[in-house]
C-alpha cells in the first residue's frame, strides 16, 4: 500500500529546502508568510539576532476584517506590514514564501507589500 505524505509535512520540507539557501540580515531581514486555513500571518525577521522585528496577520483589530483568509485579507496583511517595515526603517527584504506556491494568497501579500514600499 502507498502512504501519502500529509500537505503540511511536504510544505514543511519544501521550507526547510528554501531556508537553506535563504537567511536574513539586519539590512536585509527575510519577510516570513504562514498561512493557515483562517488566517494569515506575516513576519520581519533578522536572522543573525533571531529577532522578529516587525509582524503582522489578518488577526490585527485596526483592520477590521470579517474573513481573514481570503486575497483582499491578505492584500490587507501586506499593505500593514510595509507600513510596519517603514515605521522601523527597513526597506529592502528577502521573501520567504514559507514553502507555499506563490499563488493567491500568498501573491496577493507580497504585491501588497511592494505596492507599499517594500523591495524584494
Amino acid at each position: 500500500m502507498i502512504k501519502k505524505e500529509s500537505r503540511n509535512s511536504m510544505r514543511v520540507v519544501r521550507h526547510e529546502r528554501i531556508r537553506a539557501n535563504m537567511f536574513g540580515t539586519s539590512t536585509t531581514p527575510r519577510l516570513c508568510v504562514f498561512r493557515s486555513n483562517k488566517e494569515i500571518y506575516a513576519q520581519i525577521i533578522d536572522d543573525e539576532t533571531r529577532t522578529t522585528l516587525v509582524s503582522a496577520s489578518s488577526l490585527e483589530k485596526e483592520l477590521k476584517l470579517k474573513n481573514g483568509s481570503n486575497v483582499e485579507a491578505a492584500a490587507a496583511v501586506g499593505k500593514l506590514i510595509a507600513e510596519k517595515a517603514k515605521k522601523a526603517k527597513i526597506t529592502k527584504v528577502v521573501f520567504d514564501r514559507g514553502g507555499y506556491l506563490y499563488h493567491g494568497r500568498v501573491e496577493a501579500l507580497a504585491n501588497a507589500a511592494r505596492e507599499n514600499g517594500l523591495e524584494f
